[in-house]
């Protein structure tokens, strides 16, 4: 699969390296993100990428030498006795502007505390010397902790700090090669993470692919979501579980509690944890504040981790058992379900990235109360408009039910307060031709174009 989109991320290591002075450059986001192959696209054939692996301090020292001795001939023909020798050694023997890179740092850092030290004495002493320098990893919080941790030696010190997110859904439809309502699909299982996009490419189609990738006890993704939080939490277990009890269903905290056996104090630092990383969100209806709200609920918010908790986790016994083909048979119901509600999440990203009407929109939500909800909620930036959506994975042939449906349930819900209405309906394919001015019609067409 080619090299896709980053091109703000691309221009901006273009930008920070190519500088008169030394930089810094800090690069963190979850594995298989693309993290290091975005890295070595904008690295010079000249430049240094080192890949640190899980061994003591002495060999890393000596493998990053020999690494470096591709560069520069004869570096690894001394032994270096600690940090601040070879990176001396560096500085000096450099004749040109070079990059260096320290690829999966945290594997670094954990066989050599003193190191942080060490990078931190070279980057003061050499603030206009030849050395760029960019340390990249996947365990997410001890990266942040280099940039936002006033205790740590790198605190401060780096030019810029680059979280790398999935990438939009929009761009599915031309690493798969697919249409905009398969793109859906598609976004629904693997997310926006590229390697998994690689992984699906190698498949015929989605069913085999998740068979073979996810279900399959061999598959490279069965035990992912393991090795996600051992990556970045330190109860990786009461992480899992957590995941667990919300993907079946439980979202809110006292739910989430009471299924776990926890006092809900218990789980405010790990569900917070688990929301910066992007593996969950707080969701609250539409309009309220988000300090005050005590109506949240906790959803999965990637989508291969909402589809694994869902699907995957319940049925685990059986796929241990080779069971695939039964399993998914079983779950039909629930895959459909689960594309359905990832569907609803693509039309709220849509939503502020589009002009409907003329209007350019705020982040979309949906409302809920006891008598009824709409999967979509939205003002209008200037405040004057509000645009009320319903989404349905399904083709719609009879439109009218569902919009009068949605007029009865706007005017029980006293949502419009004053601002202009805009309705819409978010389907995944029409078949009918009557035209209808009260409401607007969108498809995966129209909502993939603007994820991009």
């Amino acid at each position: 699969m080619k090299f896709i989109n980053r091109k703000i991320e691309l221009e901006l290591f273009t930008k920070v390296l190519n500088q008169n002075k030394s930089t810094f450059i800090i690069v963190y986001g979850r594995r298989r993100i693309g993290k290091s192959t975005l890295i070595r696209k904008a690295l010079n054939p000249t430049d240094i990428y080192y890949m640190a692996q899980l061994s003591d301090e002495s060999l890393q020292r000596e493998l990053l030498a020999k690494t470096i001795a591709q560069n520069i001939n004869g570096f690894d023909s001394v032994i270096y006795p600690n940090w601040d020798s070879l990176f001396e050694s560096l500085s000096e023997r450099v004749t040109k502007k070079t990059t260096l890179c320290l690829d999966e740092f945290p594997y670094m850092v954990k066989a050599s505390p003193g190191l942080l030290s060490a990078i931190q004495k070279w980057l003061d002493l050499h603030k206009n010397g030849k050395c760029n320098l960019i340390i990249c990893g996947s365990s997410q919080q001890m990266m942040q902790g280099f940039t936002f941790d006033s205790t740590n030696p790198l605190y401060g010190r780096a030019s810029k700090t680059l979280k790398i997110d999935p990438l939009l859904p929009g761009y599915l439809l031309h690493a798969l090669k697919t249409d905009p309502i398969h793109a859906v699909e598609e976004y629904s299982i693997w997310g926006g993470v590229p390697r998994y996009w690689e992984l699906r490419n190698n498949s015929e189609d989605l069913p085999n692919a998740i068979s073979d990738i996810i279900l399959d006890k061999y598959g490279v993704l069965h035990q992912e979501p393991i090795q996600l939080f051992l990556d970045d939490m330190r109860e990786s277990v009461q992480a899992f579980s957590i995941m667990s009890v919300i993907g079946s269903g439980a979202n809110r905290l006292s739910e989430i509690s009471a299924r776990l056996g926890k006092p809900s104090t218990q789980l405010s630092r790990p569900l917070d944890v688990l929301i910066q990383l992007g593996y969950l969100i707080r969701e609250i209806p539409f309009g309220e504040n988000p300090k005050n709200s005590k109506r949240s609920l906790y959803k999965i918010n990637d989508p291969f981790l909402a589809f694994y908790f869902k699907l995957v986790v319940p049925n685990m016994s059986a796929l241990e058992q080779g069971f695939v083909a039964r399993v998914i048979k079983q779950t039909q119901e629930l895959y459909v379900n689960h594309i359905s509600s990832q569907w609803e999440n693509l039309c709220r990203m849509s939503v502020p990235r589009m002009q409907i009407m003329g209007h350019d929109f705020n982040v979309a939500n949906r409302w809920w109360n006891n008598k009824c909800e709409f999967d979509l909620v939205a003002e209008s930036v200037d405040g004057k408009h509000i645009l009320v959506g319903e989404c349905k994975w399904s083709d719609i042939a009879k439109p009218m039910e569902i919009i009068n449906h949605l007029k009865n349930k706007i005017k029980e819900s006293n949502l419009v307060n004053g601002r202009f209405l805009i309705m819409a309906l978010f389907v995944k394919n029409f078949n009918f031709k009557e035209s209808n001015e009260e409401c607007l019609i969108f498809t995966p067409k129209e909502i993939m174009k603007h994820l991009v």
